[in-house]
């Protein structure tokens, strides 16, 4: 049953004809008349059924206008490595004996970052961490010996987007309280993700098919994208 918040909502806006963000944006926040802060959210659709193989989208992207979610990182590294991990600022660090408390379900944490040399013991693990999306990843920039610039960007507003097996991506844009200003820049960070990521793979016609924007509460709109993926 539809409570009363939401039969005052727009209806049938996906019936609209596709607009640019600058003009969405107003329409979206207008209807987060929620109690609570919305998330503003995008959903892709990508031209995944290619005739010789189906495209598979995984990486990450830094959101120059922030994520209004606090990340709670954990840093697996060599015993030699722990203070550099403390000082970078990571919230929970450790060696072997930090293997064996995940092993264990001691999973109290967003982000997991490990050092090259440890991710052979953590490997073991991918049954674990691999369904949770927690298994560091090269591509992903969570294996590295570059510990400081990991937790940085895991703590400054990178987030993780991948599709799923019907070629859909939902990524959050950011909060009702965020200023259009830093949303337009996460929106267009997102974009040029895409774009370096189509140079990428073997793609008929664009990349991207239908894109919506909506809030946690609210209804979606067909949002316009301002360049040809």
């Amino acid at each position: 049953m539809k409570s009363k918040r939401f039969k005052k909502l727009p209806t049938d806006t996906k019936k609209l004809k596709p607009d640019v963000i600058e003009k969405l944006l107003p329409l979206i926040k207008k209807n987060c008349t929620a109690k609570f802060d919305e998330s503003i959210d995008l959903s892709f659709q990508i031209n995944n059924k290619q005739k010789k193989n189906e495209i598979n989208l995984r990486t990450v992207i830094n959101m120059p206008g922030g994520t209004g979610k606090k990340v709670k990182v954990a840093v697996i590294c060599e015993e030699s490595k722990l203070n550099e991990a403390k000082d970078s600022g990571s919230d929970v660090s450790g060696g072997a004996n930090f293997i064996e408390e995940i092993k264990n379900g001691n999973l109290n944490f967003d982000k997991l970052i490990c050092t090259p040399s440890m991710m052979i013991k953590l490997s073991k693990l991918g049954k674990i961490l691999g369904p949770k999306g927690l298994m560091p990843n090269p591509k992903l920039g969570t294996v590295t010996d570059n510990i400081k610039k990991a937790v940085m960007d895991a703590k400054s507003g990178q987030v993780e987007i991948r599709n799923d097996k019907d070629g859909n991506i939902g990524v959050a844009l950011g909060k009702k309280s965020f200023s259009d200003e830093n949303l337009i820049k996460n929106y267009n960070a997102i974009l040029e993700t895409f774009e370096k990521e189509k140079s990428n793979v073997t793609v008929k016609g664009d990349l991207i098919k239908n894109t919506f924007i909506t809030s946690t509460m609210g209804v979606s709109y067909k949002l316009k994208l301002s360049k040809n993926i």
